[in-house]
């Protein structure tokens, strides 16, 4: 480990630009891109703002960790989908509910009436072909002005990348998985 002096002075200067509603993107293969999220609507949350999540992948009776959670602290979270697709019993079945989702979702950044809506794992129904890219781009460039999209998962297509306002690419440098250690409740669920 290199040993640094600490900086003594800001080493930024104070963004002078209009405070507005911004897209973020968490995206790689490493993990953390949902956690991210979360963080981001617990922020939000408790600054009083209004916030939906959204789980693109998730089964609505999810109960995962966070379900419970959010739920405690009166965070709107909603899963739209039947689970990885490997398990899904029918990928046209599952293209449905992803646009299905879609349709609230989109409706929900076009409402105004949140502060933050988090779209957690979008990416794959959008590589996948069961959700038009276009509509996305669409609606991430028409909502209104103090709305915030953070938009999570593997493999974001490049014009999300490129109209977004900040993007985080996770790495992963080590996976526990990889050593055969299965997933832990409460990490990784």
């Amino acid at each position: 480990m290199q040993i640094e002096t600490p900086p003594t002075e800001k080493p930024y200067d104070k963004a002078e630009g209009e405070r507005r509603g911004i897209v973020i993107v968490n995206t790689g293969d490493g993990k953390g891109k949902s956690t991210a999220a979360f963080g981001l609507a617990l922020r939000a949350h408790g600054r009083g703002k209004a916030v939906k999540i959204y789980q693109f992948m998730k089964v609505p009776s999810a109960r995962f960790g966070e379900h419970r959670m959010f739920e405690q602290l009166g965070i709107p979270i909603q899963g739209l989908g039947d689970g990885f697709s490997w398990k899904s019993q029918d990928l046209e079945h599952s293209a449905e509910l992803a646009r299905d989702g879609w349709e609230k979702a989109r409706a929900a950044i076009l409402s105004g009436e949140f502060f933050l809506v988090v779209l957690d794992e979008i990416t794959y129904p959008l590589i996948y072909g069961w959700l038009p890219l276009q509509g996305v781009l669409e609606t991430l460039r028409a909502r209104p002005k103090h709305v915030h999209v953070v938009l999570t998962g593997r493999r974001c297509p490049p014009e999300i990348v490129e109209l977004a306002d900040t993007v985080t690419e996770m790495a992963m440098v080590k996976h526990a998985f990889k050593a055969g250690i299965p997933a832990q409740r409460g990490i990784e669920d």
